[in-house]
């Protein structure tokens, strides 16, 4: 109970503190409705909430949030797929013209795949087995091409990694191909440390992540 009156507290700050102060954006918003031309895909994380990241005010980020910022490949079939529509409204509906998978340093379930944790023959999880197998390949490049290193240099190499898997994913849904090759989209990887706060972009031609740092 003591959380949720913390929420409750929190909530008559923002009212007092953001909602107030701009009340003329939330009424036109809540009138005609939003207009996010960016979709950032970001982690579930607590720490690292694309809105503050990236200083953004009112209905200018559509975010989806998922476990360790991941985008599955295109499959049609009956299963639910939170994620794949997020992108599709996204992007067919809302006419979004970036996307940003935003991945981020010390990320909790990249580290248990990492570690094992989400093996088949494991007990319970059937879900977060299921979702973290999304990263097998990469796992496995990852280790291959960094024999002897440390598992803090593997965490932070399976997770740029797996941001650009994510990119890749994409590129399978055809309304996000059509439209990247038309040039009326553009997809973007970014990388976030948490304690440093630097923010890398990602450079496809270079292949590597590229620090934004503002000294």
């Amino acid at each position: 109970m003591r959380d949720v009156t913390r929420l409750f507290e929190g909530y008559r700050k923002f009212h007092a503190e953001t909602f107030q102060p701009q009340r003329e954006i939330f009424e036109t918003l809540a009138r005609h409705g939003q207009r996010p031309r960016t979709m950032v895909i970001g982690c579930c994380d607590s720490r690292v909430d694309p809105t503050a990241v990236f200083n953004a005010g009112p209905g200018e980020l559509f975010v989806l949030r998922n476990v360790a910022n991941l985008v599955p490949p295109h499959e049609p079939h009956g299963d639910f797929h939170g994620t794949s529509a997020a992108i599709d409204f996204a992007v067919t509906d809302l006419g979004v013209t970036d996307i940003v998978v935003l991945g981020h340093a010390g990320c909790g379930g990249i580290k248990a795949y990492l570690d094992g944790m989400y093996e088949p023959d494991r007990d319970g999880g059937v879900f977060i087995q299921k979702w973290m197998s999304l990263l097998k390949a990469a796992r496995g490049t990852v280790i291959a091409n960094n024999p002897g290193q440390s598992s803090d240099v593997l965490q932070r190499e399976l997770e740029q990694a797996g941001v650009v898997s994510s990119l890749g994913n994409l590129m399978s849904f055809a309304f996000v191909a059509d439209r990247v090759a038309a040039g009326s989209l553009a997809v973007h990887g970014a990388y976030f440390d948490i304690a440093s706060g630097d923010l890398q972009a990602y450079d496809r031609h270079a292949r590597r992540f590229e620090s934004l740092a503002v000294g």
